[in-house]
């Protein structure tokens, strides 16, 4: 059960095909999400369950973030990543006292479950899918409900377009689409969001670690203001150049109510702010404001203070 029924409604393209894209007003739905004022359907989006007493020790030893205290009904974000690093998933989770529900990006939630199982080993948990009981939805926050709400629900509605384009506004990244399969946490924001920097081992810590002391990851997440006189806007994939150089790939774009048209790429992290780009075929330029902070290691620290004792005036 989707709000695909509403009057008006428009299939969204993939990865978001199931539910709407919009239902005949996306600037004006745009406005009505950001207010808070209409629901975004994005029931396209799998639920894991994870049940059984050692479900949140069990997870803290395998993804990236601290879960062993987590409080019930609150939300946080968590990845699994590859021996080296790399990020395969990416979970937005909740615990509510007996299970823990986690909303995944679509297409992904076989592999994740096939992952899950195969590290169980003798511990008391269960892993399964149960999209056909919860669903998300957005009023902008994503949320779970029980599908039944869909049914029920009347209020007004925004498509999955609206969300994307307040998603990219505030710069949040979206596994699939604004990554790719070389990317590490550091790169799009998730170092602060999905990453708990004092936990014990889990796969792909080392890569954590010592990219976070070096505070140097390769490329870094950009918010990109495009040319609005092209039509089209670009694809995700398609290359960033500087003067005639590949420097990087454009994640989400999105045509955004006040900003005009707006979109999210990885780039080199040595592409200077001021540089004049191309993205696909359109002029673009980087919004200077940094996408995230991100959290300097007491090394980076220690160094820092090293080299001011060092560059010190006599």
């Amino acid at each position: 059960m989707s709000l695909l029924s509403r009057p008006g409604a428009v299939v969204a393209d993939p990865p978001d095909t199931g539910v709407a894209a919009h239902y005949g007003d996306p600037y004006a739905e745009q406005r009505a999400l950001a207010a808070g004022e209409a629901l975004v359907d994005l029931s396209h989006r799998p639920v894991v369950r994870i049940a059984g007493p050692d479900r949140l020790t069990w997870l803290h030893s395998l993804l990236s973030q601290h879960l062993t205290a987590l409080q019930a009904g609150v939300p946080t974000q968590a990845l699994v990543l590859s021996p080296q690093g790399h990020v395969e998933h990416h979970l937005q989770l909740v615990d509510d006292g007996t299970q823990v529900l986690a909303h995944v990006e679509p297409g992904t939630a076989d592999t994740l479950i096939d992952f899950l199982r195969k590290m169980q080993f003798m511990l008391r948990v269960e892993v399964s899918d149960v999209s056909d009981e919860w669903a998300v939805v957005a009023d902008p926050v994503a949320r779970l409900v029980p599908r039944s709400f869909l049914i029920a629900y009347e209020g007004p509605v925004a498509g999955v377009m609206a969300y994307e384009a307040l998603r990219v506004e505030r710069r949040e990244p979206r596994l699939g689409l604004d990554t790719d399969h070389r990317t590490i946490p550091h790169e799009v924001g998730w170092l602060s969001t999905a990453v708990h920097l004092d936990k014990g081992c889990y796969r792909g810590q080392e890569t954590v670690a010592r990219v976070h002391n070096l505070g140097r990851p390769p490329r870094r997440l950009v918010l990109l203001h495009l040319d609005g006189s092209d039509s089209e806007l670009p694809a995700a994939g398609d290359a960033v150049q500087l003067e005639g150089r590949d420097v990087g790939r454009v994640g989400t774009a999105v045509r955004h109510h006040e900003l005009g048209p707006l979109a999210l790429a990885l780039v080199k992290r040595q592409v200077p702010d001021a540089a004049s780009l191309l993205a696909g075929t359109g002029a673009a330029s980087i919004d200077p404001e940094p996408a995230f902070e991100l959290p300097v290691s007491p090394a980076r620290q220690a160094a820092s203070a090293r080299e001011g004792l060092l560059r010190r005036p006599r």
